[in-house]
């Protein structure tokens, strides 16, 4: 939604020109690569959210622990990166609409345009350093959880019981009734049944 009001305010009104003047100008210091910037980024952002979002909805389908893994880890690198290029509009934006000259832009047109651009873009830093810390969360709870781990686990080898058995009181009066004890030792005596022990 930011990366929309960024490079729709640009769009709509950030190019501005003086009475005797045909051609318009960028509303920032009339620099066009300030207004190219900000329409860059804002789409490109844009695009990206779009296709992070589907990622995010395929994600529970993908079953290589692999592919999961760059999934998340592109997650980071790519929220980092924007964090970063918003930081450099933003910057690059306020910069040039202090520049910028009043004889330009008499009539102040497009100035809330500007504005929204520059706050949104500033908005935007920590919305995307936000994303890339929820996504380096989610890394972490996959490697803690085992999401991540490629190496097998064989179930009997796990220490820790998950669930404690199922007793019933009835059930535990019936077994200790039912219980038998062993046989005594002389019904297996070697000699009433005709066998001999050898020593070895």
């Amino acid at each position: 939604v930011f990366s929309i009001v960024v490079f729709g305010s640009i769009v709509n009104e950030g190019y501005v020109n003086r009475a005797d003047e045909t051609q318009e100008h960028c509303i920032f210091n009339r620099n066009r690569n300030a207004c190219n910037y900000g329409i860059t980024v804002g789409v490109l952002a844009f695009l990206s959210c779009l296709l992070y979002l589907a990622l995010d909805a395929y994600f529970p389908q993908i079953s290589s622990v692999k592919d999961r893994k760059k999934a998340v880890l592109s997650d980071i690198g790519v929220s980092a990166f924007w964090a970063f290029l918003w930081f450099v509009g933003f910057c690059f934006l306020t910069n040039q609409w202090q520049a910028s000259k009043e004889e330009d832009n008499p009539m102040n047109e497009g100035a809330d345009a500007a504005r929204a651009a520059i706050t949104f873009s500033f908005f935007s830093i920590f919305t995307w350093v936000g994303q890339a810390f929820l996504a380096y969360q989610r890394f972490r709870l996959g490697a803690d959880s085992a999401l991540f781990s490629q190496d097998y686990m064989d179930p009997s080898q796990d220490s820790g019981m998950p669930y404690a058995p199922y007793t019933n009181e009835e059930d535990a009066s019936d077994a200790v009734g039912t219980y038998q004890q062993p046989p005594p030792a002389d019904a297996f005596d070697t000699e009433t049944q005709g066998y001999q022990t050898q020593n070895y």
